[in-house]
Parts: C-alpha cells; sequence; structure tokens
C-alpha cells in the first residue's frame, strides 16, 4: 500500500490548485491565441431523475425548462466563432446530453458547420442505446460514452439506476447492439463501492469484455462534500484501503501482459488493443479526461468550466441566470479562478502523467525549465516512489504504481473541481436549489 504520507502528498500536490471563485464581470472570456488549439466543451445539464453519487450540475428535466436552454447554447457558441474561436473537437457533455434528441442533433450540426470539428465525443445513459437514437446519432457522433457504473443489479438499485435504465443483463445487450455505430464506444464504470465485492468487481469486468466495446473506464468511488451525504444515506461509506487492491484487479484483467485485450489509454481509461503496431501507444482513441489532449479549452453552457492561459472562467450554475445572460449578449461567467506559474506547472505534470507520457521537451519551451527544476518536491517525490519507468531526456513515462498514485492524484483533482462546483451551486436562486435539494432544504 502506498502510505498515508505519499498520498498525503499527493492530495496536497492535486488540491493546490483549487481555490475560492473570485467574483468575475468580464462580459465575454479573451479571444484565442494564434496557433494554439482548442477543444469545445458543451454542457447539458438536465436528466431524467439525478443520481445520488454525481456532483456535475444537473437539474431534473422538464421540456420547458430544457428547450430555450438548447436554443441559447447556439447563440453562446456563435459569440465563441465572434470572438475568432475554432474547434478540431467537440465534447458534449452532462446531466445527460441525449435527453432531447432533436435539440443535440442540431447543435452538433451546427457546431459542424460552424468551426472545422474533425471529432464529436457525446455522453448517453444506457436507455438511449435504442435504434430511434442510435441512427440519428450515428455519423454526428465519432465517440460515445455510456454511463454504466456498474452491471450488477444489486448496485444499480443501490445507487438507483435499476429501474431508470434497466438491468445489468439489458444494459449489456444494449451495448452489444450500439458498438457497431460510433468509432469508438465507452463504457463507463465505478469501482469501490461500499457494498461492491471482489466477485462483484470480477463480474462487471466480464461483462464489459464480454460487451465488445472498444474502450472502458473505470473511476474510483468519489465521495467529495456536495454528494458525500447522499452517498453514504444509498451506497455506504467509501473505504479507500481497498482501492488499489482493486484497481489492480482491473488492470491485470484487462491489461495485463503483451496479449491482453486492452491497453491503458489513461490511468484508468482502457482501449482494445490495435491490431498491427501503432506510434499511439493509446490506441488513438480520445479517452473522458479531455483535458489531457487539450489543456485549454472554453466551455459553454450553464456549469461549464473554461480553462485559458492561467485562468479558469466558471459559468453560473443557475440555468434561468445563464438563459438571461445569453439573451442579453453577454456570456455567463460567474466567477474565475488565476493560478501562478508553479501552479499551472503541476497542473501539467499531473495531467500530462495521468495521460501516461510527459513530455520534457514541450515543457522546456513552455516554461523555461527542466521538470526537476520547476516542480522539485513533486518530481523528487514521484521519483523515490517508484512512480516512473522512463525518465530521459525525451520524457516520463509511468510504472505501475506510478498509474496507480495518478488515480489517487485525478481522485483528488475531482473532488477538489467538485468544491469548486459547490462555491458555485451555493449561489443558485432558492427556486433552482429547491430542485435540486427539496423545497426549504439548505446545500450541505
Amino acid at each position: 500500500m502506498l502510505s498515508e504520507r505519499m498520498l498525503t502528498s499527493a492530495v496536497r500536490m492535486c488540491a493546490s490548485r483549487f481555490m475560492k471563485i473570485d467574483p468575475c464581470s468580464d462580459a465575454r472570456i479573451p479571444g484565442p491565441k494564434p496557433g494554439q488549439p482548442y477543444m469545445l466543451y458543451i454542457h447539458i445539464p438536465f436528466c431524467e431523475r439525478l443520481c445520488p453519487y454525481c456532483s456535475f450540475n444537473r437539474f431534473p428535466f422538464s421540456e420547458d425548462y430544457a428547450l430555450p436552454y438548447f436554443a441559447n447554447l447556439r447563440r453562446e457558441m456563435m459569440m465563441l466563432k465572434e470572438l475568432g474561436y475554432d474547434f478540431d473537437s467537440v465534447y458534449i457533455g452532462g446531466g445527460t446530453p441525449t435527453i432531447v434528441l432533436d435539440e443535440l442533433c442540431d447543435i452538433i450540426d451546427m457546431a459542424k458547420s460552424e468551426f472545422s470539428i474533425k471529432e464529436v465525443s457525446c455522453e448517453t445513459n444506457p436507455n438511449h442505446l435504442i435504434p430511434e437514437y442510435l441512427e440519428r446519432l450515428q455519423g454526428r457522433v465519432d465517440r460515445m460514452s455510456v454511463g454504466v457504473q456498474s452491471f450488477d443489479d444489486g448496485l444499480l438499485k443501490q445507487m438507483d439506476r435499476y429501474d431508470k435504465y434497466g438491468s445489468g443483463e439489458s444494459t449489456l445487450e444494449a451495448i452489444k447492439v450500439a458498438a457497431p455505430y460510433f468509432k469508438s464506444l465507452n463504457v463507463d464504470m465505478i469501482f469501490n463501492f461500499p457494498a461492491q465485492t471482489e466477485e462483484i468487481l470480477r463480474r462487471d469486468l466480464e461483462m464489459v469484455l464480454e460487451s465488445g466495446t472498444s474502450q472502458t473506464t473505470f473511476y474510483p468511488l468519489m465521495a467529495s462534500p456536495s454528494v458525500e451525504k447522499s452517498l453514504a444515506a444509498t451506497v455506504g461509506k467509501v473505504d479507500y484501503n481497498r482501492e488499489r487492491h482493486f484497481y489492480e484487479i482491473i488492470c491485470d484483467t484487462l491489461a495485463g501482459g503483451g496479449n491482453s485485450p486492452f491497453i491503458h489509454g489513461s490511468a484508468w481509461t482502457f482501449n482494445k488493443r490495435p491490431e498491427g503496431n501503432l506510434s499511439d501507444a493509446r490506441g488513438g482513441q480520445m479517452i473522458d479526461e479531455y483535458i489531457v489532449d487539450y489543456e485549454e479549452y472554453p466551455a459553454i453552457g450553464s456549469g461549464g468550466m473554461t480553462y485559458l492561459g492561467d485562468t479558469q472562467y466558471v459559468n453560473t450554475f443557475s440555468v434561468r441566470e445563464y438563459n438571461e445572460a445569453i439573451q442579453a449578449n453577454r456570456m455567463s461567467v460567474m466567477g474565475k479562478t488565476t493560478f501562478s506559474k508553479h501552479n499551472r506547472m503541476r497542473y501539467r505534470f499531473m495531467m500530462q502523467l495521468f495521460g501516461l507520457r510527459l513530455d520534457k521537451k514541450q515543457w522546456k519551451r513552455d516554461f523555461g525549465c527542466s521538470v526537476a527544476q520547476g516542480l522539485p518536491a513533486e518530481y523528487a517525490f514521484m521519483k523515490m516512489s517508484g512512480a516512473f519507468d522512463v525518465d530521459d531526456d525525451e520524457q516520463i513515462t509511468l510504472t505501475p504504481k506510478g498509474r496507480y498514485l495518478m488515480v489517487v492524484m485525478m481522485r483528488q483533482f475531482f473532488i477538489g473541481v467538485n468544491n469548486l462546483r459547490d462555491q458555485a451551486r451555493a449561489a443558485l436562486p432558492e427556486d433552482e436549489r429547491d430542485l435540486l435539494f427539496g423545497a426549504g432544504c439548505a446545500m450541505k
């Protein structure tokens, strides 16, 4: 096991990036830098029902609430074009992006007509893997990511997903049908549920292999403050002591050995092993953590988080305030956080290593120093812990121990992101807060 001291160091490294959101009166985000590649993130916050473990910005779906929002997403997209942005990739997250199929198709078609989009990634839930949806999205979406979490019916019932999305067996059959419709189909899983036994985990892995999916992501269960209480009440208190053991089972089953069915795409994403020899060790597939491949990205929609240069901009979490801002020809930025050079180096260090390779030459160009000079404590910590496999003039890659260390860091990173979301959510008007927490309930 990693020592408590090592884990504390990892947490401190990640958490340092997240600070209090400063109020922001900027009407628009800055324009693009020449030559800088950008991805567009689009947030659609509506869900048929709200899952207890999810801390993303999301609201119960109603058509009256959603339709004006989609119209304003299209307006905000054009604001980015007016600023001079172009994109070769778009990621549509939520919420449940496929919740209004016609609107989603219109958003994708508009993005492709206005920008140089070569790849579209989108999230969905198992109940939308049906012919009507698949046929409309084929050719529009290149990479579909479906939230499964587990194939175990007992866990699905704990998560309040069984009645919403069906049994594990029905979900498995839906994935088998859906896989041929997309260049890549990612199956999102969660491990280390309190009620999850080793036997349940191994059965989940068997069903992932049986599904024919081209990619799977196994996230560790994350008890961020905003969902900790509802999580404990529904699935139980999270035990991190067995997390590494479960992670090793996942890695050994999916990517252990030279003839394994998958290879690592990131520390917790696994891509189907490509045929032949590819120069891209990740198998040429985009991963859910688009922030690994695109360090800078504008985000549109309520709850979107833009990262440009040394600044992160946070859009209002209120759908009503978002609509009002866009209709007044303003972007919906409610606050921002600016990062020092040291914290930007920490961010790069964590993200590239999570993506399995840190480019030392790029680092030198961007920061004017070596990794060891820029981050002496972090570099020494990782080196002494046995995290580095290759550490030469060109790159740093990871050992299996290093990959798990990055899982710990990214878990804490996302908990830090969720703390930032909680700050934004605390500013919701009372009626929208009641939609999430019930009438008269304060946010915990």
